[in-house]
């Protein structure tokens, strides 16, 4: 190296350098030109299609296929020009698996965007929960394990770390005990995170009961889960607790369900006139889904009996408005035409005095 730089090895020292460069050129607008007539290709059968998830993937890739062909064509030009290697090698031990990585995370991305754009498109409300967590929660295990595994790659071409790492391949006992104890937190994350989307015991915009909160899964990560109460608070439990702990899920097969309305009412009311208006209220509603329509007296006290009434509807939201309209509806019937099945407990003094009075 010392001779190369005497001053009469500097002129070909130059040409080297030159050289390496014009190639260097040569070889980065080369692979420019290939990046730009495949991606022409393939953006002219895209737009040929009918589907809009092609066209995702192909914007996502195509950046990091871009610099990658460059990085290619720059290892090339280094394979025949020694000086141009001693400077590359290094840095491309770092660019290589930080280029896959990006591909990969691109495709995952592209992949998940396009599956979420057909998603859109189904008329099964469950089916799409149910798809739509799936490739959340795959989309994020899989992210996590492209970084990982890329960052994992770049630390090992330092010499430094490297050999730490050799070392504790070494002490492979010890290592894994402590390596095992300081991650079962994230491998127990990453376990439940897995289960929660092959097994599906609640899914993203289920409508689920848990810790005694009533709301709807907003969100669902490796960690933890997101349920948005009604008051549109956020709920914040732990993925291992859903799996560990049971839970109320209102929409687990449909969001058909059927609700109770409870009338506390006086032991004299005859239950028929109520049963045939609530029968009738219900069958006028839209609301309704033609399924459930009852009036069942359920107990029967020394001052009081109690009437459920139960209806049903095709989602959720109907279900607790029908509940909510009938609930009044009732109640002002009852006061206008069964005033005496209302129980009272008031202590009525005018009129108490007014009938002392009038004897």
């Amino acid at each position: 190296m010392i001779e190369r730089l005497n001053p009469a090895n500097w002129n070909i020292l130059w040409d080297e350098v030159a050289f390496a460069a014009i190639a260097l050129a040569v070889a980065i607008t080369l692979a420019y030109v290939i990046y730009r007539v495949v991606f022409t290709i393939l953006s002219r059968v895209t737009r040929s299609t009918d589907s809009q998830s092609d066209n995702i993937v192909i914007e996502q890739i195509r950046r990091p296929i871009k610099w990658s062909l460059i990085a290619i064509a720059v290892t090339l030009v280094a394979q025949g020009n020694a000086s141009l290697a001693f400077v590359w090698e290094p840095i491309a031990q770092f660019v290589r698996p930080a280029l896959l990585g990006w591909i990969a995370y691109t495709l995952v991305k592209a992949f998940t965007a396009a599956m979420e754009m057909r998603l859109e498109a189904s008329e099964d409300p469950v089916a799409m929960r149910s798809r739509r967590t799936r490739i959340s929660i795959l989309s994020r295990t899989a992210t996590f394990a492209i970084i990982f595994i890329t960052v994992g790659l770049m630390l090992f071409a330092i010499p430094a770390v490297k050999s730490i790492g050799t070392t504790l391949l070494a002490s492979a006992g010890l290592a894994a005990l402590a390596v095992g104890a300081a991650a079962q937190p994230a491998l127990k994350s990453i376990i439940s995170g897995l289960q929660m989307a092959l097994t599906e015991p609640l899914r993203i915009g289920d409508l689920v009961v848990i810790d005694g909160h009533t709301g709807r899964v907003e969100e669902i990560r490796m960690s933890f889960i997101t349920v948005r109460t009604w008051d549109e608070r956020a709920i914040i439990v732990p993925t291992t607790s859903v799996l560990d702990e049971s839970f109320e899920n209102w929409s687990r097969k449909s969001e058909k369900l059927t609700g109770p309305i409870m009338l506390h009412l006086d032991p004299a009311t005859k239950v028929q006139p109520i049963r045939s208006e609530l029968e009738r209220f219900v069958k006028d509603n839209p609301l309704w889904d033609n399924r459930t329509v009852q009036c069942l007296m359920t107990e029967a006290y020394p001052e009081s009996i109690e009437l459920r009434l139960a209806v049903s509807a095709r989602t959720i939201g109907d279900l607790w408005q029908l509940r909510c309209e009938v609930r009044e509806h009732m109640i002002e019937w009852l006061r206008e035409e069964m005033p005496e099945a209302l129980i009272r407990h008031r202590l009525e003094v005018e009129s108490a005095n007014e009938r002392v009075m009038g004897k």
